[in-house]
């Protein structure tokens, strides 16, 4: 190093840093030997924090504000040296710039699908994503645990790890939230809250603070979506045959579009094939061959009904009738134990549901006091 150099080096007393980039989190001033002059000016900007290290221990942490960086402001620092006014100062530290601005439009979601257990469905796989935002809210504490020596710090260097606590948080919250899968879309902002409240603990420990967590979206597997686009068309519907009747007359009322072409064609067909009919029946007046009976089509056996059981805040199921019947009788169903099943109001006593309280009439009952 040239003695120009070395004038210019003594002579800068000015520690400053102004951050250019959107992911840096802690930034170091370098001088020349870690020298820093006696008297020298240290800036701290507003959303900044300057933590000074001497000989690996931390010596004190600046607000924003402009420091004088003497004796006389500086307690901690004169219990761990003695400052001298010459050129040769041993006041050889470091400083390092902490940003305590918030990090925001982070991503996070999910690498595998979550299974957790449906009220409706019974056990789904759910996949989630959203953004959240990290700030650092103790800065002493931010670098002894995670940025150590490392002269620039980035906020990729520890994005994995967030995004590993979120997701672990995430799945934890969702299986012990009891809310249907229909239902979270609906409570995705108090869905955020939870999962923040639970993952600061975690990172507080980083000497880090999470403001903000969003989920953006929450969705099922491509055929259970599938399966509910289906239900939800057959609802739209509504009575099948109006439907059907609805879609016909409306194709004939537009015969220039392609349903009403279709439409006019077929009931072209229609008609000749009932002229063809009758022109077989043979003459004028005499009693057409009765046709042949066509066989009927049965109809579709009835649905049996399936049942859902909660004990102690757990839902199991579903079973059938015949299930409960066996439960009833082993001890595992009780007439106080409550159920549910689609289309009824909520749970109910096993007792109060007219079908299942059948269950318990066939066992004996309790013997008489002696």
């Amino acid at each position: 190093m040239g003695i120009l150099d070395f004038l210019t080096g003594e002579f800068v007393d000015v520690i400053h840093w102004t951050d250019d980039t959107r992911d840096t989190m802690v930034w170091r001033f370098e001088r020349e030997g870690h020298e820093i002059k006696y008297g020298a000016k240290l800036t701290v900007r507003e959303g900044q924090a300057a933590v000074m290290v001497h000989e690996g221990q931390l010596a004190d942490v600046f607000a924003p504000g402009l420091y004088m960086l003497e004796t006389n402001n500086m307690p901690i620092m004169t219990t761990l040296q003695y400052w001298d006014h010459g050129f040769e100062s041993p006041f050889k530290s470091e400083i390092y710039y902490v940003n305590t601005t918030r990090f925001t439009d982070l991503k996070w979601g999910t690498k595998n699908p979550i299974i957790c257990r449906d009220p409706e469905f019974g056990p789904v796989r759910i996949r989630a994503y959203g953004t959240y935002e990290i700030k650092v809210s103790d800065p002493a504490k931010f670098l002894s645990e995670v940025v150590g020596t490392d002269g620039e710090f980035t906020m990729d260097e520890i994005s994995y790890q967030i995004r590993n606590i979120i997701t672990t948080q995430f799945s934890a919250a969702i299986a012990n939230s009891g809310i249907p899968v229909l239902d979270m879309a609906a409570n995705t902002i108090d869905l955020g809250k939870l999962l923040a409240s639970k993952i600061a603990p975690a990172l507080a420990e980083f000497g880090l603070s999470i403001p903000n967590l969003y989920i953006e979206n929450i969705s099922l597997p491509p055929k259970v979506e599938e399966a509910l686009d289906k239900r939800t068309s057959m609802g739209l519907a509504g009575d099948l045959d109006q439907f059907m009747k609805y879609s016909a007359a409306e194709a004939m009322s537009n015969p220039d579009s392609a349903a009403g072409g279709s439409m006019a064609a077929g009931m072209g067909a229609g008609m000749g094939m009932a002229m063809a009919q009758q022109m077989n029946q043979g003459p004028w007046g005499q009693r057409p061959v009765a046709a042949q009976p066509t066989a009927m089509t049965p109809p579709p056996p009835p649905v049996e009904k399936v049942w859902h059981t909660a004990v102690n805040g757990e839902t199991k199921g579903p079973f059938s009738r015949a299930s409960l019947g066996r439960m009833a009788a082993d001890g595992s169903l009780s007439r106080e134990t409550h159920v549910w099943t689609a289309g009824q109001d909520g749970w109910k006593r096993a007792v109060d549901v007219m079908e299942l309280a059948q269950l318990f009439t066939v066992m004996p009952p309790p013997p008489p006091a002696a």
